[in-house]
Parts: structure tokens; sequence; C-alpha cells
């Protein structure tokens, strides 16, 4: 793919945790044409299940809603967009803090928003009480054909 290409795709689906799985396959399969090493593309599927688990855990809780999901690829770079329209957070610089979670009594390590920091290049978190949350990543993808040697 040449360098100034650029392609988007868009996933709407029901906030329901057996689509996090289905969300994962869907990113991988539209990273796959950058050719990403093993790690990077596990790294993707990681921060993207953390995403729309957080959508679907904390965003929505008890009821049903809407995630979507968008994927941009510009050059070598993935950016990945997943948004709720739930309960939003009130304090998004604490809800980033490590083991920071709003589910003690679930099995919730609070450490999404930590794993997503790690394995993406970038990560932003908009949201406001009431309207809901957007996660942003973006992943600069070396891939196994660009690889130093």
């Amino acid at each position: 793919m040449r360098e100034e290409q650029r392609e988007k795709m868009t996933l709407t689906m029901e906030s329901h945790s057996r689509n996090e799985a289905f969300a994962r396959a869907v990113v991988a399969a539209f990273a796959a044409r950058l050719d990403p090493t093993l790690e990077e593309m596990e790294d993707i599927r990681t921060a993207v299940s953390e995403a729309v688990t957080n959508a679907v855990v904390h965003g929505y809780r008890e009821r049903a809603g809407e995630i979507r999901l968008e994927a941009e690829i510009e050059g070598r770079t993935l950016r990945l967009a997943v948004q709720d329209w739930g309960v939003g957070i009130p304090d998004v610089e604490k809800a980033m803090e490590p083991l920071y979670t709003t589910c003690p009594q679930g099995e919730r390590s609070g450490m999404g928003f930590s794993f997503m920091e790690a394995f993406m290049d970038r990560l932003q978190v908009a949201s406001a009480p009431g309207e809901g949350t957007r996660v942003e990543m973006e992943k600069r993808i070396a891939g196994a054909g660009y690889g130093e040697g």
C-alpha cells in the first residue's frame, strides 16, 4: 500500500460482551493489510478488546446500547476509535489510573486503559457524564516485511 493511501472502516454493534471477540477479529482482518508482526497484531487485538469491554461493562452497565468501532489506515499508521453513548466518565484522569475501577464487586482489574496505553502508541479518552465515551488509539505498524536486518 502506498504511503499516501487511506482506508476507513466503521462497525456498529450492540453492547453485548460476545461482540468483544467479533470486534477484535474485524480489526485484526482490517489491520492485516499492513502485514503487522504477531506482536503488533496481539497488541492491537488486546487494545480493542479492552476498549470494547469498557464500553460494555462501564459505559452501559446493565442496559443495552450501541458501540461504534472506527478503524483507519493511513500509510503505516492504524487509528482506532471506540465510541459509546453510555453513562460517561466523570473524571477521565482518575479513570485512567492503574487499578481504578467503577465495578469493584466484579472481576475487573482496573487495568483497561493502562493496557491500551502500553500496547498502542497514542491513547486519548474523551468523555462526559450522560453523554458517553470515545477512546481513540493509534499504532504505527513496522510490519513483518519492514523490520530491521
